[in-house]
């Protein structure tokens, strides 16, 4: 056998070789990654089922706490209130139409520690249509119910709004021009500005549409803001199972009172 044949023997080796190492290395590839993703698929699992104890345990108690699953799994929960000067209603949720969202302006659930300050509501958005038909409107008006004083002796302040000017003219709503502004990234078109003396709770119930409805406790220019008390607690619970972590966030607010502590209210939700 003459170096030709010899150097063409070698190349064949080499070749099959070469598309032999290739098809290894995709297999052992292959199998890592299906390995690996059903490791962080169990993982995931895990620190999911961890993160929903911890939630519940936090429901159950209204505490932070740490615990851990017989899966190998651990949990880590946080409670904070929330409260400040700039609030979006509903958890953030639009309010359903005829349905009440509450703004507490004192401390749950004993009414205490009033608060005194300016309250400006926004909603609605530039694209909302304004119609007297309802089946083609999207632009909501809203029932601003206040009630301030003390416990004992409330004293009731209605506040409708319209920023439809053809269906104010009919509801007798005090109408309201565009001018809203945009925070915690959503952005409003209207706006209502309400002076408040030993405020105890407002009832904000949208009519003819639903809509996000915000809360900022300042004037129409965003000044002389004063934090409003706490709307409830927001409860984040965080499962950790290996170097998987799962997050799990929830709400819980303050209980909505009667709709029948509302005299003369213009609507009455069901």
């Amino acid at each position: 056998m003459n170096n030709f044949q010899r150097g063409q023997i070698l190349l064949i080796v080499v070749l099959v070789m070469t598309v032999a190492l290739t098809i290894g290395l995709s297999v052992a590839t292959r199998t890592i990654m299906n390995i690996r993703t059903s490791t962080d698929e169990e993982s995931s699992q895990r620190s999911f089922s961890a993160a929903e104890a911890g939630m519940e345990k936090a429901l159950q108690e209204l505490n932070a706490g740490s615990g851990s699953l017989t899966n190998n799994s651990t949990y880590q929960t946080t409670i904070a209130s929330l409260s400040g000067t700039e609030i979006i209603l509903n958890n953030g949720a639009p309010v359903l139409k005829d349905a009440p969202t509450d703004l507490w302006l004192s401390t749950y659930p004993n009414y205490s520690s009033p608060w005194t300050g300016i309250v400006t509501v926004y909603w609605g958005s530039s694209q909302d249509a304004c119609d007297t038909d309802e089946a083609t409107n999207s632009l909501a008006a809203l029932e601003i119910v206040l009630i301030t004083g003390i416990k004992a002796n409330p004293v009731v302040y209605h506040f409708p709004v319209d920023a439809c000017n053809a269906r104010s003219a009919i509801n007798n709503f005090e109408y309201i021009a565009a001018s809203g502004k945009t925070f915690q990234g959503k952005t409003f078109t209207y706006k209502k500005t309400i002076p408040v003396t030993s405020g105890l709770l407002m009832r904000i119930v949208p009519v003819y549409a639903s809509t996000l409805i915000g809360v900022q406790a300042c004037d129409g220019a965003g000044n002389n803001c004063k934090a409003l008390p706490a709307q409830g607690t927001i409860i984040t619970s965080t499962g950790t199972a290996n170097s998987t972590q799962t997050k799990i966030i929830a709400f819980k607010e303050n209980p909505r009172i009667p709709v029948q502590l509302f005299p003369f209210i213009i609507f009455s939700p069901k």
